[in-house]
Order: structure tokens, then sequence, then C-alpha cells
């Protein structure tokens, strides 16, 4: 597969995922979805790194340098949050299987955008 296709379908897939979290942090955070014991500092900060994940997509689409920082940048603070969160739940706080396996996806998918960016930073 072409480099730039890879970078395309990164980008694709960090807006996606930007706009779903968006809509299902903000749906979460308005009231209108319940899904348990929510852990408010990790809601809030995956709500407003939504916007980044779009950022990030709209920066590798249109072929900008800042994109590659961006999503390290984005990466390290939801690997920071994620410890925090565990922290939470070492310390006996209430939380839900699910939200270990999101933060894992998405240290997982902004790992694997990170990449694509890298690549394409090196073509420039």
């Amino acid at each position: 597969m072409p480099s730039g296709a890879v970078t395309q379908i990164a980008a694709l897939v960090a807006m996606i995922f930007g706009a779903l979290t968006i809509l299902s942090g903000g749906t979460t955070i308005m009231g209108t979805l319940d899904i348990g014991a929510v852990v408010p500092f990790v809601l809030w900060f995956n709500t407003a790194a939504g916007f980044f994940y779009v950022a990030v997509g709209v920066g590798l689409w249109v072929g900008r340098a800042w994109a590659f920082p961006l999503v390290l940048v984005v990466l390290v603070a939801t690997v920071l949050v994620f410890a925090a969160f565990g922290l939470h739940v070492v310390r006996g706080g209430a939380f839900e299987m699910r939200t270990v396996a999101a933060m894992t996806l998405r240290c997982a998918v902004l790992a694997g955008v990170a990449l694509a960016a890298r690549h394409a930073s090196k073509g420039r």
C-alpha cells in the first residue's frame, strides 16, 4: 500500500475516532447516556481529546508537519491519564471494565496514527 494511502487511512481513522469520542463523551456528560461507574477525569479528558484526534486527522489529511508532534502529545497525555486511572482503580475507586478496554483501544489507535504520522513527516 502506498505511504500516501496509509496516511489518508490514518487521517480518516483519527477523525472518525475523534468524532465518535466527542459524541459518546458529550452524551455521557450531558446525562443522556448512562455508562455506569464514570470516572469523571477520564470522561472529561477523553471528550476533550476527541477534538485533538480530529485535529490530528485533519492535519494528516492536508499534510501538515504539526500533526506528528500533536499526536505524540495526545498519546503521552492519554497514557498518563490511563496511569492515573490505574491509580484510581488500585485505590479502590469505582470503575467499569469497559473503561480499561476503551483506554487500551485509545492508546493503540493513537500509537498507530502516530506511526503513520511519523512516516508521513519523514517524507517532507
